[in-house]
């Protein structure tokens, strides 16, 4: 992710040879990328917690987002049985 906000900040800075703006553009990019990027919401290991390294924090968002995707499935199986037996006929036969 961030080779591709690099590269596409370097093509916004060739292209601001002719205009401007895009060199605006490119600063924004890369602005918005370091506020909200990948790398924002990592916390530093240097704080306490379990020797592996997973804070308990990350590993309950992680449960959260499994049960939100689990419940979201068992809903779109609830509503579309037809389709989601087609879908593991096509998963057993690969």
């Amino acid at each position: 992710m961030g080779t591709i906000v690099m590269a596409g900040a370097a093509v916004l800075v060739v292209l601001g040879f002719g205009n401007n703006v895009y060199w605006l553009a490119a600063a924004a990019v890369l602005f918005l990328y370091m506020q909200y990027g990948r790398g924002a919401s990592s916390t530093p290991s240097s704080r306490g917690g379990s020797s592996s390294g997973v804070m308990p924090s990350d590993y309950r968002a992680y449960r959260e987002r499994r049960d939100k995707q689990a419940k979201w499935e068992r809903r779109y199986r609830r509503d579309r049985p037809f389709e989601s037996r087609r879908q593991e006929r096509e998963k057993k036969g690969k």
